[in-house]
């Protein structure tokens, strides 16, 4: 098979395409021939050699995939044949790659591999973010940061369904229109200075019950003077590349309180088999509607790494690995 590998460097232009052995299935895995991977900003710190996850090099980046079991180890239950989507370690990046079966999604036959693929992380961070690490209700008033992205569309769609009214910013007027166009009422572009106060004039001064952030840096900084009063402040991610520090007298004030957004298979699994469930079935009944550039073939997987360092898209970025 043929893989995307980093074996020196630190890089996206270090990465190489390779020949390697398909691998065989052990106990509770799948062997997937993958049609499509996405693309994340943990990738790029992975690649970069600054992720909490370091694989041994040589290693095949990429986290997300979707494809068709063609091989199954002892003590699984699913069939060969089966559509499936999965967060994996590494190694997505790939023409075919081992996935657990206990990270498994099955995909219904109405929904494209390019849909499918966006739902194990993105999408499962959006629901873990606003109905269990917050649980959001209907009207409450929500900001959601880089509203344009992959997570952040997931999460404007989410907090959609729940009933919230929606707030946003993005880093453009074109990723402000994607952003409104999927659910969002007001998006700001926080390159404008007076985002904050418009925000503050469009809640009548209440400023906004949950903040979504995947940001971080000055956006976080920024949120704090938008929140309401006992509000919650959800740390996703730092995609600015800067932890935010949080001056503690400020959440004080306002009886606020920051929460941070993070699960594993490991800690949180019958949750994220039924959340897994519950996307799946939101994506075929056409509730949520993910947003893919999905245009990047297997060889191209450099520029579209690149495209997502430089934020010069919008949506979820998507590489078509076996176009099945």
């Amino acid at each position: 098979m043929f893989s995307w590998q980093l074996a020196d460097g630190y890089t996206i232009d270090d990465l190489v395409q390779v020949k390697l052995p398909t691998p065989d299935p052990g106990p509770g895995e799948l062997l997937i021939r993958v049609e499509r991977a996405a693309l994340n900003f943990s990738d790029l710190l992975m690649i970069a050699g600054t992720y909490q996850v370091k694989p041994t090099r040589p290693f095949t980046p990429g986290q997300e995939v979707a494809g068709i079991v063609v091989a199954v180890g002892e003590g699984t239950s699913c069939a060969v044949g089966q559509r499936v989507a999965s967060k994996v370690f590494w190694g997505g990046f790939a023409e075919f790659t081992i996935i657990r079966e206990n990270m498994v999604i099955l995909i219904p036959d109405r929904v494209s591999m390019s849909d499918a693929v966006v739902l194990p992380v993105v999408y499962t961070t959006a629901v873990i973010a606003l109905q269990h690490c917050v649980q959001i209700k209907a009207d409450d008033r929500v900001l959601i940061h880089a509203s344009a992205g992959g997570v952040g569309l997931a999460a404007v769609q989410i907090a959609q369904h729940l009933g919230a009214k929606i707030f946003a910013t993005a880093g453009s007027d074109y990723k402000c229109k994607v952003a409104q166009e999927h659910g969002a009422e007001l998006v700001f572009n926080y390159l404008d200075e007076d985002w904050q106060s418009e925000l503050m004039n469009a809640t009548e001064g209440k400023g906004v019950n949950v903040v979504f952030d995947p940001v971080g840096g000055d956006v976080t900084q920024a949120s704090l003077s938008c929140l309401a009063w006992q509000g919650q402040l959800l740390i996703v991610g730092f995609s600015s590349g800067n932890v935010p520090y949080i001056p503690a007298h400020r959440l004080l004030l306002k009886r606020a309180s920051v929460v941070g957004v993070y699960w594993s298979h490991e800690k949180d699994q019958p949750l994220i088999g039924a959340i897994g469930r519950q996307l799946a079935k939101f994506c075929e009944a056409g509730v949520i509607q993910p947003v893919t550039q999905d245009h990047y073939g297997f060889s191209d997987l450099q520029q579209a790494l690149r495209d997502l360092r430089d934020r010069s898209t919008a949506g979820k970025l998507v590489v078509k690995i076996n176009d099945q």
